[in-house]
Order: C-alpha cells, then structure tokens, then sequence
C-alpha cells in the first residue's frame, strides 16, 4: 500500500463518503468547493488511483465511475501494516501505538487480540 498524497487523500475520503461510485466530473464538483482545480487535474488523480490499485472504474456512456478498492479502515490496516514492516523493532513499535491509545481502545484491542489468540492452532 502507499501513502497518498494530500489530492489523493481528498479524492478518497470523498468516495469512502458517498454511497455508490463517482464520476471524475463529480468528483471535480466536490473539491472545487474547498479550492480550484482543473477538471484535468482530477482526472488524472483519479486515474492514478486505479493505476495503484485503490479504486476500480466502469464505463458508463462516455465516463467512467470509479469506487474504492477497500474501505477506509481496511486502507489505513494496510498502511499501518507497510509502516510496521518497514520497522527494525515491530514488537517496539506497536507498544509505543499501544502507549498512545486510550484506554477503551486499548481494551477493545486487547479484546480482538484475545480472539485472535483463541483461533491460533
């Protein structure tokens, strides 16, 4: 998985948003209401997103529709999971995320991490 960039990051949080895919247009209407872009801009955003795997598209008429590949959550487990690889200690590292969680997220992972124990052979 990659880090996005901060276009790319805008152009997911709108799809993960909506209920159903966007056209570029579309998408081009959304993020020029915080700031101007031109229409070419988002198309090729939005094309090196499904260049990298992030969103699939389908022709409709002349444009295409595009949709996330995962969902927000299951992007950000990928993400965490590329950084933790990258890591010289994982073990280190996730006890310092562990260190910053609150206590209820805390309890909920030790609650996951408990069931995950469970199913190991």
């Amino acid at each position: 998985m990659r880090q996005l960039g901060q276009l790319e990051a805008a152009v997911m949080q709108h799809l993960w948003s909506v209920r159903g895919p966007l056209s570029v247009r579309e998408m081009h209407e959304l993020l020029t209401e915080q700031r101007p872009l031109a229409y070419t801009t988002v198309m090729t955003v939005m094309d090196n997103l499904h260049s990298k795997g992030l969103v699939s598209r389908h022709k409709q008429g002349k444009a295409y529709l595009y949709t996330p590949v995962s969902s927000r959550d299951e992007h950000t487990a990928e993400v965490l999971q590329e950084v933790l690889a990258d890591s010289q200690d994982r073990t280190a590292a996730l006890m310092h995320l562990v260190g910053k969680m609150d206590p209820g997220e805390a309890a909920e992972l030790l609650s996951a991490l408990s069931e995950r124990v469970d199913e190991s052979p």
